[in-house]
């Protein structure tokens, strides 16, 4: 019998999409992922596993840690009956991500819409077919790929690609930050940090931004911002903490070091969203279309889409799981009108 729905993908949509689902009855099947750092594939958590502290969440006023948080997430899911694809088969038993376990939860690796009901291969030769499928796969940030920004990204030492999530931690405050990147992403970061921040430094590696002219003269406009033209940063100081950068000039090739007490990508995103190899439609960033901007449906009639794959704007833990639930609730709807229940 195939499966009423599958959920692909398991940061704050995903896990909220299970949740909703699960408590419908639908008895959701989930591929969460292994944990990878590359852009294309499933990160179990989504982008919240490189967040140390979570303060902007709703009813969390002391913060929560963003794995903490996933870890909360899926423990509710789970306790209404979702199910998580391992290796090991559908266990339920094994979904606590603070015991290791998460790691042998399973990739999806490719799936099949062009006919229901639909198919969703995962790792290990595993194959399932499904009445209706929601992908929920996120958007990973773009990064430099040094060891020591990976390092700092992950243990909380003042690397981050989200400075509206972390710019206004205590850990940023007063100091001199930096924003890797050129684009109107770059001076939206940069103007944010601002409020914060005792000054920003642009890094950007042309002698001009690629920002549209009215944030290029937002950034020109602003005090606290100043920008270093031609350079890029060829490797992350600092052991616990950031305590700097050291850039190298594009034009002359030479290096020097910049103190600072935060670094932000603005490098823009990657959806994961290779594995659907062109059977849903993008957009030209490789974004989810969906046919309604308020709903979750996708050009594919039965598959919903919610979170960071179907939003470059937001990109918040907070609209991602609104969507999931948008996306579970559409679901449901559209199993019923088929007869599905």
């Amino acid at each position: 019998m195939p499966e009423k729905v599958v959920i692909i993908g398991s940061g704050p949509a995903g896990w909220t999409a299970a949740i909703y689902a699960a408590r419908a009855n639908l008895n959701p099947l989930v591929f969460a992922g292994r944990p990878k750092q590359t852009p294309t594939t499933i990160l179990p958590g989504g982008q919240l596993m490189l967040t140390t502290e979570v303060e902007n969440y709703p009813g969390f006023p002391e913060s929560i840690s963003g794995p903490k948080m996933m870890s909360e997430f899926e423990k509710q899911a789970v306790r209404f009956g979702t199910r998580i694809q391992t290796d090991e088969g559908q266990n339920p038993d094994v979904s606590n991500p603070d015991d290791g376990h998460s790691y042998k939860y399973q990739d999806c690796t490719k799936v099949e819409l062009s006919h229901r009901p639909f198919k969703v291969w995962g790792e290990n030769d595993t194959e399932v077919e499904t009445h209706s499928v929601i992908i929920a796969t996120g958007a990973t940030a773009n990064w430099l790929g040094l060891p020591n920004e990976q390092r700092l990204a992950q243990s909380g030492g003042g690397v981050s690609a989200c400075a509206v999530c972390d710019g206004a931690l205590p850990t940023f405050r007063n100091k001199e930050l930096a924003v890797v990147g050129g684009g109107d992403s770059a001076v939206e970061e940069a103007t944010y940090l601002t409020k914060f921040a005792k000054k920003v430094y642009m890094i950007h590696r042309r002698d001009q931004l690629r920002a549209s002219k009215i944030m290029q003269q937002r950034a020109f406009d602003n005090p606290k911002i100043e920008i270093l033209w031609n350079k890029i940063v060829i490797d992350v100081l600092g052991d616990q903490m950031i305590g700097g950068v050291k850039l190298k000039d594009t034009q002359t090739e030479q290096e020097s070091e910049m103190s600072i007490g935060g670094l932000f990508m603005a490098l823009g995103h990657t959806p994961a969203t290779t594995f659907l190899e062109g059977q849903l439609d993008l957009d030209e960033k490789g974004y989810i279309k969906l046919k309604d901007s308020y709903r979750s449906a996708t050009s594919v009639e039965g598959v919903f889409a919610a979170g960071d794959v179907v939003d470059s704007v937001y990109r918040q833990a907070v609209t991602a799981a609104g969507m999931g639930c948008k996306a579970a609730i559409d679901a449901e709807r559209w199993l019923a009108e088929q007869g599905i229940e």
